[in-house]
């Protein structure tokens, strides 16, 4: 679906932005707008259903609930699953409240949470706060891998939070017009934020529900997925706009710990000939295969580096900058 429409100027601002994304979750929707409705009656507010794909009726329930609440509800529907961070990154693009929350559609997020969490950006002066589960309805097999991701995240990004991949947040709307959601880095928006410069981050405890229908979406195959999505986005956060810095630095101690062994097999073959001592062919030499082997593979990371710095500088966001204020 073409979203031009939907970011229009003729779509009013309201206070709030309550981005869901779903996918095959129809019995659960009525009663998730019913219940968002009802925290927040009187107040100027939109829900952004996101449909990934499904291959249920949700499309035509969200098409329901735009009959029945107007204004209040926007819908977009993807033509194929997309993935949830898909999903919040086209949600994202279309909001127009000035907090913006997301929320999972299968009612383990409850709407009570969402006067508080926007309490906190619009009063407490936070970029983004992060909803904590700290009692969940899960099995053990969930729990301790999620614990364990949870602590790898926090000691790379250094960001202190408990619950990463809780879908309750809240943020300025700033802070979701700066980042870029690709891939399944929705687990990692607050790294995300922190490293566009939204470093003002804090956490709240919410209830966890139980869930109420269907399954789970997700499988222990997202916990391996997770530890490489931290992988990419700790190197991209560091070396993501001077690649050179780690490519060039690792291709050059490479190159010159080789140049510097076959130099020395080689200033101990020339001795050997200039004294008419026996020595063996430089060929036969082990160390000579592994001088060369560094030496190619030092030149190959300098280029890697190389081609990255030239790929970075001719990106359009190269130069794009957080600014803080204006005169």
């Amino acid at each position: 679906m073409d979203t031009d429409q939907l970011t229009s100027p003729t779509r009013p601002e309201c206070d709030l932005s309550i981005v869901v994304p779903l996918f095959n979750e129809e019995e659960s929707l009525p009663e998730l707008m019913s219940w968002i409705d009802r925290v927040l009656t009187g107040r100027t507010y939109e829900v952004v259903f996101v449909d990934d794909g499904s291959s249920d009726g949700s499309w035509q329930v969200v098409q329901g609930l735009k009959e029945r609440y107007s204004n209040k509800v926007v819908g977009i529907s993807f033509a194929r699953n997309q993935g949830k961070s898909a999903a919040l990154h086209t949600g994202f693009k279309v909001v127009k409240g000035k907090v913006v929350i997301t929320m999972d559609a299968d009612l383990q997020d409850s709407p009570e949470e969402v006067p508080e969490l926007e309490r906190r950006i619009l009063e407490e002066g936070y970029d983004l706060v992060s909803g904590w589960k700290k009692k969940r309805h899960d099995p053990i097999t969930k729990t301790v891998p999620t614990k364990l991701y949870n602590w790898a995240t926090r000691r790379v990004s250094g960001i202190h939070l408990h619950d990463f991949n809780c879908g309750l947040k809240a943020y300025r709307r700033e802070v979701v017009q700066a980042v870029e959601v690709n891939g399944e880095m929705h687990r990692y928006i607050p790294v995300l934020a922190k490293q566009a410069g939204f470093s003002r981050i804090g956490e709240q405890v919410v209830q966890h529900q139980a869930r109420k229908y269907g399954t789970t979406k997700f499988g222990l195959e997202r916990f391996v997925n997770g530890f490489l999505d931290l992988l990419t986005i700790a190197f991209l956060g560091r070396f993501g706009h001077k690649p050179m810095h780690l490519f060039g630095v690792l291709g050059s101690l490479m190159f010159a710990g080789g140049f510097a062994l076959f130099a020395g097999i080689g200033g101990y073959k020339l001795w050997a000939l200039y004294s008419e001592v026996a020595a063996r062919n430089i060929a036969d030499i082990s160390a000579f295969h592994l001088a060369l082997a560094f030496m190619v593979m030092g030149l190959q990371l300098f280029l890697a580096g190389f081609v990255g710095e030239l790929v970075t500088r001719n990106a359009p966001s190269r130069n794009v900058y957080l600014l803080k204020d204006t005169l």
